[in-house]
């Protein structure tokens, strides 16, 4: 088990010890080779550029499944986007098959709200849109994002406000 966590510790590009564990200012945790760093000033890394990422622990939440009535966990993505999964819910990577419920909902993720404006172009209701970085917009009701195409359909306003 020792030689494991040693094997763990020694940076695979260039074979140096890895250094302390660091936190980000969005609280993620990394930990870098001892011959790398990273330069605030010119924003790059000197060095050895190897970073281990570490995953956040998931954490189980005070709230029920609304679909199963199990526990729900807070989990936090790769690229640091939040969720509330069911625990039930797994993934198995050697068949990438998910398994359990698959009760999922996004947090702080894009919200909208209808307006009693109409639209300039089209004369459909107007909504606001918040982003997820808090940013306001005003878009006609019937422009939506069409994933297949990867293109927006229907009217084309919007207002940043």
């Amino acid at each position: 088990m020792k030689d494991e966590e040693k094997k763990e510790e020694i940076c695979p590009q260039c074979g140096a010890p890895l250094g302390e564990i660091t936190s980000t200012p969005s609280g993620r945790q990394l930990q870098r080779c001892s011959k790398g760093s990273w330069n605030e000033e010119s924003r790059k890394v000197e060095g050895c550029p190897y970073v281990r990422w570490l995953a956040v622990p998931e954490q189980t939440l005070d709230e029920k499944c609304p679909k199963c009535q199990s526990p729900l966990v807070l989990k936090v993505t790769r690229f640091n986007k939040k969720m509330k999964k069911c625990s039930t819910n797994t993934w198995d990577p050697a068949t990438q098959t998910a398994s359990g419920c698959d009760y999922i909902e996004w947090i702080g993720g894009p919200t909208t709200e209808q307006l009693e404006e109409d639209c300039p172009k089209c004369s459909e209701k107007l909504v606001m849109m918040t982003t997820s970085a808090g940013k306001k917009l005003k878009k006609c009701s019937t422009n939506k994002w069409d994933r297949n195409s990867r293109m927006a359909v229907g009217c084309d306003f919007v207002e940043w406000q």
